[in-house]
């Protein structure tokens, strides 16, 4: 049992790698068109986290 609980910690930390990961690609694939994209979605993101 206790050499299983590290696997699992490991598989847990690479899917959330994987998952900021994802995160980071859309968010640059959002502002790979303009530059006017960028400072909205900055500012949509600022809101969604103040809430």
């Amino acid at each position: 049992m206790p050499q299983m609980s590290p696997m699992w910690w490991e598989i847990l930390f690479i899917l959330f790698n994987l998952t900021l990961i994802m995160m980071n690609i859309m968010i640059y694939w959002q502002k790979t068109p303009t530059s006017e994209s960028e400072s909205t979605t900055i500012k949509k993101t600022s809101v969604n986290w103040k809430w």
